[in-house]
């Protein structure tokens, strides 16, 4: 019997200070072969909010255009994209449907209508729905029902939790994928892509709060008993520390950055306090030395105010004592030194990074399990949810696919310089596909149009950054 071809789904993850795009396709073993991976400086997005669309729109053609590069015979035309941003808001709806037919057990028909219903919930002048998400169920008086499929009744009720965003930021996002010739299946919030990619079903019976510190806003989802509780975007991430050090140092923003990237820490009891900085004059000027212990100062300050948030939230929702799971922290912030020791000490609950290694192939490099790629990768899962509950497609002339077909596993290789809130631009490496794509050509012709299987495998090369002077 032949096996079901699995599609490619693309993620395509527009952040305040990185844009990326991985293309992935599960295994036989429902594990996810990353088949192209494209990363790019993201220009033209603040605090998750797009604010200047050429510039965007570059951004993202820039990493789909790298993503190809490293598979040339990946074809990208749909993606799931993340969205974020102080604009997305969240609240709690119930609503309920009378059966006409009460002999009949309950369909997912029902379930679909009743979920429909919700859609017509009243919002402020300008949002716009972003997400639907039942929580639990209602049959009659029978309450806490996770799933109602199959079983009878004449009253069918939900709890919901719905996700908001302005309408103008959300049409901004859509206009940027449009123009980089890309259609967008979905967007997805990016604490719930997150949570995808590094949570598990025991942690969502235990209890966590997923937070995912990024560049330019920190996101947050909540699950307590198997649901998901709350969610919530905080405005303040990397860029703000970032722009603390400026301030507060007198630097330029590339001198701060590297100076978080390299000797930051979340806690000034590990810093050194021995140690110093020696940053180059500008035109001239004699150089000066900063001290480790004030950088750490300047960190520490901001990461307690952005945990503080998280525990605000946590709080409002009464579930401080319940979390027996801890926080899980995800997102290029969740790499900054002593961050889970800072995150026990302000909020006195347990505290770990988030990788997404487990739903990833075995055979890929240390490169994408990273936190930093967690959102993208939970694009993809969220991709992969759509089509196995038969909510999605993929078909039709934008579909992703790959042109040929091969007999053995194809090496994708990927150069990349990885920095924690980067800024810089990062330079592709030529010539990586180089040799595979010989091979391919010279039997192109006698090629399958479609593949049944390809493992691809990731290589990275990563600067030693433990000079003392910022260049």
């Amino acid at each position: 019997m032949s096996k079901k071809v699995q599609p490619i789904v693309v993620g395509l993850d527009i952040g305040t200070t990185k844009v990326v795009a991985i293309a992935g396709r599960k295994n036989e073993f429902g594990k996810l072969e990353i088949l192209g991976f494209g990363r790019a400086d993201s220009e033209g997005v603040n605090h998750g909010v797009v604010i200047n669309i050429e510039q965007c729109v570059h951004s993202v053609e820039l990493a789909i255009r790298r993503c190809l590069e490293n598979n040339p015979l990946l074809t990208i035309g749909e993606v799931y994209v993340g969205i974020a941003g102080k604009h997305i808001k969240s609240m709690q709806a119930q609503g309920s449907r009378v059966r006409t037919n009460v002999e009949t057990e309950i369909s997912k028909d029902d379930i679909d209508q009743l979920l429909r219903d919700q859609h017509r919930t009243y919002l402020p002048t300008g949002d716009q729905i972003i997400d639907i998400i039942a929580q639990d169920y209602t049959v009659d008086n029978i309450p806490d029902i996770v799933n109602p499929i199959g079983m009878s009744g004449v009253k069918v009720g939900a709890n919901f939790h719905v996700i908001t965003g302005d309408s103008t930021a959300i049409r901004n996002i859509k206009r940027c994928v449009d123009r980089s010739n890309l259609k967008p299946c979905d967007l997805v919030l990016q604490p719930l892509a997150s949570a995808a990619a590094v949570m598990n079903d025991e942690d969502m019976e235990a209890g966590v709060a997923i937070v995912d510190i990024g560049g330019g806003t920190t996101d947050m989802a909540v699950f307590c008993d198997g649901i998901l509780k709350h969610t919530a975007v905080i405005p303040y991430a990397g860029v703000n520390i970032t722009n603390d050090i400026v301030n507060g140092m007198r630097v330029l923003r590339s001198q701060a950055e590297q100076m978080k990237v390299k000797y930051g820490t979340a806690l000034v009891n590990e810093a050194n306090r021995s140690s110093y900085i020696t940053i180059p004059g500008l035109r001239g000027l004699p150089a000066k030395e900063v001290s480790v212990i004030n950088l750490a100062n300047i960190i520490q300050a901001r990461m307690e105010e952005i945990l503080e948030y998280v525990m605000f939230h946590i709080r409002q929702i009464g579930l401080e004592h319940r979390l027996h799971g801890g926080i899980i922290l995800t997102g290029g912030g969740a790499r900054l030194k002593h961050l889970t020791q800072l995150t026990e000490y302000v909020t006195g609950l347990g505290a770990r990074i988030g990788y997404p290694n487990e739903h990833l192939a075995v055979g890929h490099n240390d490169a994408l399990m990273s936190p930093m790629y967690a959102t993208c990768i939970g694009l993809i899962l969220r991709g992969y949810h759509d089509y196995d509950s038969g909510r999605l497609e993929f078909t039709g002339a934008g579909a992703n696919y790959l042109r040929v077909s091969l007999d053995e596993p194809l090496i994708i290789e990927a150069v990349e310089e990885e920095q924690l809130f980067s800024e810089e631009e990062e330079k592709s490496e030529e010539g990586s596909t180089g040799k595979t794509w010989d091979k391919i050509k010279a039997r192109q012709d006698t090629l399958k149009e479609l593949f049944d299987r390809l493992r691809g495998k990731f290589m990275e090369l990563f600067e030693d950054l433990d000079d003392k002077e910022l260049e």
